[in-house]
């Protein structure tokens, strides 16, 4: 992974990663596609990590795009790559077993919506936007976007940025179900700070097992999805982390999960 592209810190169980090409605005090239999918594979990995946040350098983009200047030249071939690659990454992101927050801190555009999307919480600041403006290079979304956009917000909002290409407000995307939460600019650190530590302090195997139900029964008819949570709810009893969580309740104190 390069350093140099995506930075890693860490504190109390949560992990931030941040797109480091601000002379780009973050744009996603090849490059800086495999440093994710080298980042989120090692937080998957790692015991310590408990929750997820993502976000872009600077002060005027989370992820800008797809580098534009990359893609110009690919052949149909590169091309079909270049969006597997950046399917495979989006899709580590959205199976991952533990919470993905996106802090959208400024343009959310293509691949940057795409990228932003695939994270399970997605906190904007007021002055960000979102689109998917790739019909103005004579492109579709090739990440996922035309996918999820879909499931998040409906096929009419989809349909609208998809072949209009206009950027929208971060308050426009909430009310389209686009984005979680909106907060004022100077507030999106302390913000994102406390659903992300609430996040860390929540049991690991619930979280889990939350995540999959959703990704997994969302996809599936309705009887098939309600078989799965009963099976995943029955199998919480078999944690340490059940029985601390309702032994602290009947107590009156907070709970200290394990992940056991």
């Amino acid at each position: 992974m390069s350093e140099s592209l995506v930075l890693v810190s860490d504190a109390d169980g949560i992990r931030r990663l941040t797109v480091h090409r601000p002379d780009k605005l973050n744009a996603l090239n090849a490059a800086t596609l495999d440093a994710l999918q080298a980042a989120f594979t090692a937080a998957a990995d790692d015991a310590s990590v408990r929750v997820v946040v993502l976000t872009g350098a600077g002060p005027k983009a989370f992820v800008a795009g797809a580098d534009i200047a990359e893609m110009a030249d690919l052949r149909p071939t590169d091309g079909r790559d270049f969006s597997l690659r950046g399917q495979r990454l989006m899709r580590t992101i959205e199976t991952l077993p533990k919470p993905v927050i996106a802090m959208v801190n400024g343009f959310a555009l293509g691949g940057g919506l795409e990228l932003a999307m695939a994270c399970h919480l997605r906190i904007a600041a007021d002055t960000a936007k979102v689109g998917q403006p790739e019909i103005n290079l004579g492109l579709i979304p090739g990440f996922g976007g035309s996918q999820r956009l879909l499931r998040l917000a409906g096929r009419a909002a989809t349909l609208e940025l998809c072949l209009l290409g206009t950027p929208i407000t971060a308050e426009r995307a909430l009310q389209l179900g686009i984005v979680n939460r909106v907060v004022p600019a100077a507030e999106l650190e302390d913000e994102t700070q406390k659903v992300a530590a609430q996040l860390a302090a929540s049991a690991p195997l619930a979280l889990r097992a939350t995540l999959d139900v959703v990704n997994i029964g969302g996809e599936c008819g309705i009887e098939e999805g309600l078989q799965y949570e009963t099976a995943q709810f029955g199998l919480m009893f078999s944690t340490d982390d059940m029985r601390e969580g309702t032994r602290a309740f009947t107590e009156r104190r907070k709970p200290t999960f394990t992940g056991h």
